[in-house]
């Protein structure tokens, strides 16, 4: 499977981390920056190529990273298509409801709230779980769409 990871400088180090944590687990990452750490650059340069990848094919994953994420998953979240999803700490079943109910296709982290350990918890939760295709979910997310 296909990812597309994206991060801005808040997001820079653990998403450079994250991409040999992926590799390692058999994923193909396609990484759209940032390419160098540079604290004035602007996370819509590095969010808006994942999202418009998965606009464009929305059952390819995304991760995307910055320093709440919260930025991030709206930006995202103005594709058509993506369900972007955030997670900064907490429980991680809420990442497993996110892709259960929501059929979400972007993982946005809070990079400055998570460990590595809780990041790569929360993905493989996120890659490894099914939407459930329950009709009233889809019937939910066809009225957002809508």
């Amino acid at each position: 499977m296909k990812i597309h990871i994206g991060a801005d400088h808040a997001g820079y180090n653990l998403k450079e981390r994250l991409k040999d944590f992926l590799a390692h687990a058999g994923y193909e990452v396609v990484d759209h920056g940032a390419y160098t750490l540079s604290p004035m650059d602007d996370y819509p340069d590095f969010i808006e190529p994942v999202a418009r990848i998965i606009s464009e094919n929305p059952t390819e994953m995304g991760i995307i990273l910055g320093g709440s994420g919260q930025g991030e998953a709206i930006d995202a979240n103005r594709f058509a298509n993506v369900r972007a999803i955030e997670y900064y700490g907490g429980k991680p079943e809420i990442v497993i409801l996110g892709r259960q109910h929501n059929n979400a296709n972007i993982l946005s982290l809070g990079a400055r709230f998570v460990t590595d350990e809780e990041a790569e918890e929360a993905i493989m939760l996120f890659l490894g779980t099914a939407f459930s295709g329950a009709e009233h979910h889809q019937r939910r997310i066809d009225k957002i769409d809508d």
